[in-house]
């Protein structure tokens, strides 16, 4: 990386938080506006919008969104996968809503899937995926729950299903050969493909540079500062071609490098639109977060910016946890002031406070109020239609 003409500028970890903040469009109350349209913006945006099946309060897909567009609903999200189609499920780091003009970036990977299926599907045959897929095609999109295997078969991985049959549909799912083309809850309906998003063929596999491009657009647009490990999250592969993309964009001055104090060590860059804009201290908004956000499922990152160290203790023994089973951390402004606990009464349409854990300078009036205002617009919001 050595260039003498370069340009090195040092920031604060402050001001570096700031430029995240404002990258994860968390430093306004809505930056996506409003109506369904905001969604597939907010997915857009963001590069991915992760799915987890913990519904102790609403599932983090949902919660990431509404924490953006606070008019967000349900409904919104499936307009975008089953009638707009502008969303579709893939794997990135974990199951996750992405673009859909972003599927080219994944057919190198549902290939892969085809040659060389993941361990856990050892069990299925071609001819079970055969199955399947005569089946969607000649009755239309199913479930699971449409198909009863007559004969079950034992789990060889948690993940896994007894029945062959929706083995097969996870197969031909990464495989690429059919998509989830809607989903209720976490009951997932499958379609063929091309039928779903009316294609006469997928699209082309991107290279592994434009992937590579892909990466660092998308974390220089989601997360302002990056990082090598911040724009490669668990794609150590793609490390490499990043890091050549990132000396390429720096020798055209189209990126320069950043150093954070107090972490000299950890090579940052960003473009240099968004440090001549660099933002003032965030306005007081307050954010309860999904430990899923993408602001903080980076741990490293996320301690290295707030100095907040997340746990995610779900499946932590209860005698060893410090913030309760599924703490979601607070943010207010730009700093994380607590993490909270919570979980959903659905019977009564309550939330219920399991554990507070204020961190820092511990609970002011005014932070007290600001949480519970939080936490009542969070109440409202897990039992909307």
């Amino acid at each position: 990386m050595s260039n003498p003409r370069r340009t090195t500028l040092t920031l604060t970890k402050a001001e570096g938080r700031r430029i995240w903040l404002r990258a994860q469009r968390l430093e306004e109350a809505t930056p996506f506006g409003h109506g369904p349209e905001a969604t597939p913006a907010a997915v857009q945006h963001l590069g991915y919008v992760q799915i987890d099946t913990i519904n102790v309060i609403e599932r983090c897909h949902h919660h990431i969104l509404w924490t953006r567009i606070p008019s967000y609903r349900r409904a919104h999200l499936r307009q975008a996968q089953a009638v707009d189609k502008s969303v579709f499920e893939y794997w990135t780091h974990a199951l996750a809503y992405v673009p859909t003009d972003h599927f080219r970036f994944f057919v190198g990977d549902m290939k892969r899937q085809r040659e060389f299926p993941k361990s856990w599907f050892g069990s299925v045959t071609k001819s079970d995926v055969r199955k399947v897929l005569n089946l969607i095609r000649t009755t239309g999109p199913l479930s699971i729950r449409d198909i009863d295997d007559e004969v079950l078969v034992e789990k060889h991985h948690p993940w896994a299903s007894r029945k062959p049959s929706k083995r097969a549909l996870q197969m031909a799912f990464f495989a690429g050969l059919v998509t989830i083309s809607e989903r209720s809850g976490m009951l997932k309906t499958y379609d063929l493909i091309d039928r779903h998003f009316g294609w006469e063929k997928p699209p082309n596999a991107a290279s592994e540079r434009e992937i590579a491009e892909c990466l660092l657009d998308r974390a220089l647009r989601s997360q302002g500062l990056v990082s090598l490990d911040s724009a490669c999250y668990l794609d150590a592969k793609r490390k490499p071609a990043v890091r050549k993309l990132i000396e390429r964009r720096v020798r055209r001055r189209e990126l320069l490098p950043i150093v954070i104090q107090g972490a000299e060590k950890v090579e940052h860059w960003a473009e240099p639109s968004v440090l001549d804009a660099a933002p003032d201290r965030t306005d007081e908004l307050v954010h309860i977060l999904s430990p899923f956000d993408p602001l903080i499922i980076q741990r490293k990152r996320l301690k290295l910016f707030f100095d907040y160290e997340h746990r995610f203790e779900a499946y932590v023994p209860r005698e060893k946890r410090i913030f309760g089973y599924f703490a979601l951390p607070v943010l207010v402004g730009e700093d994380i002031v607590a993490a909270i606990d919570l979980k959903a009464d659905r019977t009564n349409r309550t939330l219920a406070v399991q554990q507070a854990t204020w961190l820092q300078g511990g609970a002011t009036k005014s932070l007290s109020r600001m949480l519970d205002e939080a936490l009542h617009r969070f109440e409202q919001f897990q039992f909307a239609p």
